[in-house]
């Protein structure tokens, strides 16, 4: 059996990013015919079926990774008062528009309306799998690298709290669960990851099991 290593050095963990990652934009993101490998369907199949009838939300979000000597992965907590996912934690982002140049652009721009996290202290690496969620959403997550002794500026109208959780935590996959709760009249399966009074679930801890899979294995 191969040997993962989950408590990576920030060299070695970047150096696999850019060795694995590029920031072609994958197939399926607007394209009904192409169903998306990575997504809610990974930890409930059925889900597959359902996401496939909806109508196609291309989205982007970034997946902060502060380059510590250890890494942490910066996260966000969705305000209480948002009609979708409030309280939720998540990686800053949302949907693409149609001014964007590409995901990329549109996973910046959310970051800096969200938790005002500037340009010069990201560096973008890499696409994830694309994701796909329930409701239709089409996420293509955007690894960036973080330069330390940033300051950040949360819109209250979007974000309560960020904070950072070490990567190699989430990596470390005796932290990943398989949860279950009712949802209009099914029971739904999903990846959590409890860290503290945290509980990360759903498309973020299914994000963080493709980053798993991609770089670590």
């Amino acid at each position: 059996m191969q040997e993962v290593v989950t408590g990576l050095a920030a060299s070695e963990f970047f150096a696999r990013v850019r060795e694995r990652l590029t920031l072609d934009v994958p197939p399926g993101l607007t394209d009904a015919s192409v169903t998306p490998k990575r997504g809610d369907h990974d930890a409930d199949p059925v889900m597959r079926k359902v996401a496939e009838v909806r109508p196609i939300r291309p989205a982007a979000v970034l997946v902060p990774i502060i380059d510590n000597p250890e890494p942490t992965v910066l996260l966000t907590q969705r305000a209480q008062h948002l009609p979708d996912h409030p309280g939720q934690v998540s990686f800053p982002g949302g949907k693409i528009d149609k001014g964007d140049a590409n995901p990329c652009a549109s996973a910046l721009r959310e970051t800096m309306e969200e938790i005002g996290l500037d340009r010069p202290h990201i560096e973008p690496m890499g696409y994830l799998d694309l994701y796909m969620t329930t409701l239709g959403y089409r996420i293509v997550p955007v690894i960036a690298r973080v330069k330390p002794g940033f300051h950040l500026n949360l819109n209250p109208a979007e974000v309560d709290s960020t904070f950072e959780v070490p990567l190699a935590f989430l990596m470390d996959q005796a932290n990943v669960q398989r949860h279950s709760r009712e949802w209009q009249g099914m029971t739904r399966h999903y990846y959590a990851i409890t860290f503290g009074e945290r509980y990360i679930w759903g498309v973020t801890a299914g994000i963080l099991r493709n980053l798993y899979d991609r770089i670590y294995r």
